[in-house]
């Protein structure tokens, strides 16, 4: 029986969280008590009566940061599992290779920054690292982190019912993923490639390498890049199926 992956997240709005991962693939993996996700909120561990958790910079300057105190009094209440991650747009870029290590990890918790960031301190002396899911700048921590709860959970074994889903999914194999069909085969003339309704598995698996490394040709020469360049096997899986067969 696989083991539960857990999650634990801090965050100022710990709705936002909840509120998505009890639906769908998330939802269903944790009755199967393949997942947990424990939300923390933040301000709960503010002292005063306002419940403060964020102030002005020192220096100057716009926006506001949240304060170290609320912060290290969560996690320290919570003893949560590591390594805990901070989103933030200067941490390391998630991608499919980093949530195959997070699903291997057993438990890894994230920690949601908000108005302007967080105070360094948390950086420095709390964290064991941060975490980026693009160039591009958010509200807050939340999103970021429903990416990357989604994506790693996806990878636990159980979770998904065909085990083959993930390693055919696109960037399982430095690839973007080949195209899909369903019924029915012509609709209003557009027809399915004959290849998947030929019921020759092998050249089936052939087809869809082939696509798979054309669409990634197309859209993502970057990842082809990456990959070192087509060998003599993708060459001629490219020539054996050319554009529009």
């Amino acid at each position: 029986m696989p083991g539960t992956l857990r999650i634990d997240v801090f965050t100022l709005f710990p709705g936002l969280i909840e509120g998505y991962v009890t639906e769908s693939i998330l939802g269903r993996a944790h009755d199967l008590g393949l997942l947990d996700v424990e939300t923390h909120d933040i301000r709960e561990q503010a002292t005063d009566r306002h419940r403060s958790v964020d102030d002005a910079p020192f220096g100057g300057g716009a926006g506001m940061v949240m304060m170290a105190p609320p912060v290290f009094a969560a996690v320290a209440e919570a003893e949560p599992p590591r390594p805990l991650l901070l989103l933030s747009p200067g941490g390391r870029r998630f991608d499919q290779a980093m949530a195959g290590e997070l699903a291997t990890t057993g438990g890894f918790s994230l920690l949601c920054g908000r108005y302007e960031g967080v105070d360094h301190r948390i950086v420095e002396e709390l964290v064991d690292g941060e975490v980026s899911v693009g160039d591009y700048v958010l509200a807050g921590g939340e999103l970021g982190a429903l990416v990357v709860i989604e994506a790693t959970a996806r990878l636990v074994p159980g979770v998904l019912g065909n085990e083959d889903s993930p390693r055919e999914e696109s960037f399982s194999e430095g690839l973007l993923e080949y195209p899909q069909y369903t019924r029915p085969a012509d609709f209003e003339g557009r027809e399915v490639p004959a290849v998947l309704r030929s019921g020759d598995h092998a050249r089936v698996a052939r087809w869809r390498r082939a696509m798979a490394l054309r669409r990634t040709l197309a859209r993502r020469p970057d990842l082809i890049e990456a990959r070192g360049g087509l060998d003599e096997e993708d060459r001629a899986l490219l020539e054996e199926f050319p554009a529009g067969d």
